[in-house]
């Protein structure tokens, strides 16, 4: 029998296959192999399940915005899951599915409402036909799509009717059809884009790449670029295999042949060009889009990869989300208690814990402003809550600029004891005591990171069976040559890598026989695992620096957790 509408179309398209449900987000970059189309993500509910041919079902996609890359290259493989339905709205993947069909793939992506969600969690096949959603026996016709209410600048439509090239229009194409879906009325100028999809997540990556800037693809606003995938300079001395290496280049060298910067790093608001309180631009990238709207106040979307060249292309992006005063403020509070001298590894985890409280809402986090947060301290919170949310920022009360004004009035409260920060704790630290390597600069450690770094090993030399390694963008690899912290670093026998991070990082950069990993980083300790196939173990600077120095770290709470 059919219903009243409760299930409306994202992306066109008819499939079927059998029902892949969860009731948690997954972030398909470090969360599944685009070679198998298995999910890695250790700390999934549905770790080893293989999505391919599968309607997938979920609230939403969190993490990274590499995760539309990782989409079109399972579609492009035949790969792909048959449809995704969510039950919230979502971006990252829905841009996946939206660019693949530039290349001739159907992914349907339908938006459920928790009715019609909760049923699918019980449901062991699904099709969608003729404008029909049928779940095993019962039958639910689709809303066609959103009507666009879309109004385009003259600017705009000359964009879309290719009088500034096909790529362009291409990209005016796609911005359209994401302000479509997000509800947006107009566009808006952004002064600056920065560019996720140069990493190397797969394939695809590469070849949509090379595809708008054979097309006569050129950026129009300044345009800066993450991390990629090997040392562009030195990959070939490292060691690094060519059949990755190359491709690796190339698409790095495509985006720099369509005007973008060669910045190389996953942390721009290091750069002298971050974006001031209030102006809008067009990032991608999870943890930077998180930092510049908490932490700078600026202005941006979660864009995801392919979107994000887009924006740069045209110098525009839909006027919805956290551009809007409405869409930043806080929809859950985060009642923190404080622990007694909190050390360095308690700002990725407390943030690796609210982006579990808070996985599609932006939360206010109160009772942690005497603590004084620096810079670095918020780096690691927005990068750790980034890979457990899809909120675009969040607040902090007394630390972060538009805290005050945040919370809405209805906002729900959520507590953070003790209890669960130990709990987390324990879920990002379990494995041997024996250290083999230790990871910094995920995302890229800043010029004071470094400098910590260096006072803390205060020229003693690392232990001969650990590695230390520190990954950082090419402005701060030259800083730290001119003033002479590299050389102090590398005394200590100290490996500092620029370009590629540690998200993006392969053997042998990696060093192969390493098999357990400390690391000061939340981001890097979910998601490492499932990237790297080793152990990952999360702790403080001091606690990696004495793990490098010993190759032992102890299975124990730190001080300021313990009773």
């Amino acid at each position: 029998m059919s219903t009243e509408p409760q299930v409306s179309v994202i992306v066109e398209g008819d499939a079927s296959g059998p029902v892949i449900a969860t009731n948690e987000a997954l972030s398909f970059w470090g969360g599944v192999d685009p070679a198998t189309g298995r999910i890695i993500d250790v700390h999934h509910p549905l770790h080893g399940t293989s999505i391919s041919g599968a309607v997938l079902v979920m609230p939403a996609s969190r993490g990274s915005c590499t995760g539309s890359g990782v989409l079109l290259d399972l579609a492009l493989e035949g790969r792909a899951p048959a449809a995704l339905i969510f039950r919230d709205p979502e971006d990252v993947l829905t841009l996946g599915a939206l660019v693949a069909g530039m290349f001739g793939k159907s992914i349907p992506v339908l938006r459920a409402d928790p009715e019609v969600f909760t049923a699918l969690g019980t449901a062991r096949t699904a099709s969608i036909e003729g404008g029909m959603l049928a779940i095993d026996d019962a039958r639910y016709t689709i809303a066609p799509p959103r009507v666009s209410t879309l109004v385009l600048s003259d600017q705009d439509k000359a964009m879309a009717e290719g009088r500034d090239g096909d790529a362009v229009a291409q990209a005016m194409r796609i911005i359209c059809a994401m302000a479509a879906q997000q509800g947006a009325e107009k566009l808006i100028d952004v002064s600056q884009a920065h560019i996720d999809g140069c990493i190397y997540a797969s394939p695809a990556n590469l070849t949509f790449a090379r595809t708008m800037a054979d097309m006569g693809a050129r950026v129009r606003i300044p345009t800066t670029m993450n991390a990629i995938s090997v040392d562009r300079a030195n990959w070939e001395r490292q060691g690094v295999a060519a059949d990755f290496g190359n491709p690796a280049a190339a698409l790095a060298d495509a985006y720099v042949e369509m005007g973008c910067k060669p910045s190389f790093t996953c942390a721009p608001y290091l750069l002298e060009t971050a974006p001031a309180a209030g102006e809008a631009v067009g990032w991608s990238e999870s943890n930077a889009v998180i930092f510049a709207n908490s932490v700078l106040g600026a202005r941006t979307a979660k864009h995801p990869d392919f979107l994000d060249l887009c924006i740069a292309l045209t110098g525009r992006a839909p006027l919805s989300g956290p551009y809007l005063d409405a869409h930043r403020k806080a929809r859950v509070v985060i009642d923190v208690d404080l622990p007694a001298q909190p050390g360095g590894a308690f700002w990725p985890l407390l943030g690796y814990v609210a982006g579990h409280l808070a996985p599609d809402r932006i939360p206010l986090l109160s009772g942690v402003a005497s603590a004084n947060p620096s810079r670095d301290d918020l780096k690691a919170l927005c990068a750790a809550f980034g890979t457990m949310s899809a909120a675009p920022m969040l607040h902090i009360e007394g630390v972060t600029p538009e805290a005050g004004i945040a919370a809405e009035s209805a906002a729900p409260h959520r507590h953070v004891d003790r209890a669960m920060l130990r709990k987390f704790w324990s879920r990002l630290n379990d494995g041997p005591e024996k250290i083999d390597l230790v990871a910094i600069g995920s995302p890229h450690a800043s010029l004071s990171e470094c400098h910590a770094l260096a006072a803390a090993l205060d020229g003693r030399p690392v232990h001969a069976e650990v590695d230390l390694l520190v990954t950082v963008g090419p402005a701060t690899l030259a800083q730290a040559r001119i003033d002479g912290t590299l050389a102090a670093l590398e005394a200590c026998g100290v490996r500092v890598v620029s370009d590629l991070c540690w998200c993006s990082i392969t053997e042998p950069v990696f060093p192969p026989k390493a098999r357990v990993v400390l690391t000061d980083s939340g981001k890097y300790a979910h998601y490492g695992p499932g990237l790297s196939g080793r152990t990952v173990r999360l702790g403080s600077l001091n606690d990696c620096v004495d793990a490098a120095l010993s190759g032992l770290a102890a299975q124990r709470f730190p001080n300021w957790l313990e009773d």
